[in-house]
């Protein structure tokens, strides 16, 4: 009977310590497991076609990227409420001259990734072949406690393809 007593009581007490731990919401949102390319602004208009071969863990993923024109955030500020506080800010995005890309690569592990990019310019001439073997970033935007983030992305330029970050 006792140790039914010591059993209960030392239940109960691990409900009430569990039950006044902070609780800290996560958000629900998705990670793309893509291979994120962009073409720099000085670079994108020597890019007709752009290839892109990524390999991880002994899996590749090959494809030709569809390219959209990129964008920066301008900052359209903040306007001072009644009590002296902010009010909800705002953003516009604006177009920056660069060209994006995605190939994707499901799944995208912390292992590194071997990069390939080739192509076409404007009047159809090869690309110069470009490689580079990069380690992903692991992020946790909304804390340790709400899991991580994997980011994989390359900058590719007249130099060649570095890691974006």
């Amino acid at each position: 009977m006792r140790t039914f007593a010591v059993l209960a009581g030392l239940g109960c007490a691990a409900l009430l310590v569990t039950g006044c731990q902070p609780v800290t919401a996560c958000p629900a949102i998705g990670q793309a497991q893509v291979v994120a390319l962009t073409v720099a602004r000085e670079y994108a208009g020597s890019v007709k076609i752009l290839r892109l071969r990524a390999c991880q863990d002994g899996r590749c993923t090959e494809a030709d990227l569809e390219l959209y024109p990129g964008s920066t955030s301008v900052d359209q500020g903040c306007e001072p409420g009644p009590d002296g506080g902010d009010r909800p800010c705002s953003a516009t995005s604006s177009p920056d001259g660069t060209l994006t890309g995605m190939l994707g690569l499901d799944p995208l592990t912390e292992a590194p990734i071997a990069v390939t990019s080739s192509g076409t310019d404007p009047r159809g001439r090869p690309l110069p072949v470009r490689t580079l073997t990069f380690t992903p970033q692991v992020l946790h935007p909304y804390g340790e406690q709400c899991g991580r983030f994997i980011s994989a992305g390359v900058l590719l330029d007249a130099d060649g393809l570095r890691q974006a970050g």
